[in-house]
């Protein structure tokens, strides 16, 4: 089983983060903040993703933060050596109003370049300006290249679910075993 789990303490925050690669989108997420579980439940549901999330700490940010700085890494571990994965994988999500193109390659190189904007300060419980960080401190941590591009859509609750959605999808896509494929998908022979 491709399972990866990190904790992470620091003098802000308690995060305990597991993820199956190989499960069926089993959640079980507590961070404290609403709609940040909502995020983290779609992403594994739609990835196909067992994932287990509990966090306390003393700002959403670092909450938010530290849990996807975990995520990252447990994928990353999850992975292993990478050997027989498809490597990369896409995904064009619509959710009502909003349309959604995540990309993502893992390669190994960490880079994430996303095109988001939300009208509203404040997606109910959590600040509308983390969703890019949160996604690129999940790349760099993931050791991942991660492309997100909201094309279209008015309703800002929309757009970051789709986002989290695509990404899973994404996700699901790129870490699958490739049939007869042996090694690493790579012609360095090295991620």
């Amino acid at each position: 089983m491709r399972v990866g789990k990190v904790g992470r303490k620091t003098k802000e925050t308690a995060v305990d983060v597991a993820i199956n690669l190989d499960g069926s989108g089993k959640v079980d997420v507590d961070t404290g903040i609403k709609f940040f579980d909502h995020l983290l439940s779609s992403f594994a549901k739609h990835g196909c993703f067992d994932v287990r999330v509990r966090a306390r700490g003393d700002l959403e940010h670092h909450i938010a933060e530290d849990v996807m700085i975990a995520l990252g890494s447990a994928l990353d571990k999850a992975l292993g050596a990478k050997a027989g994965i498809r490597r990369a994988g896409d995904s064009i999500l619509p959710m009502d109003d909003a349309l959604v193109l995540v990309a993502v390659d893992l390669g190994g190189r960490a880079y994430a370049d996303v095109e988001a904007r939300f009208a509203k300060k404040r997606l109910d419980d959590l600040s509308a300006d983390l969703v890019t960080h949160l996604l690129q401190t999940f790349a760099a941590n993931g050791k991942l290249n991660l492309h997100v591009q909201v094309m279209r859509g008015r309703n800002d609750h929309h757009k970051a679910e789709a986002i989290f959605k695509a990404l899973g999808v994404a996700l699901k896509e790129a870490v699958r075993r490739e049939p007869g494929r042996r090694g690493v998908p790579s012609t360095k022979g090295v991620l």
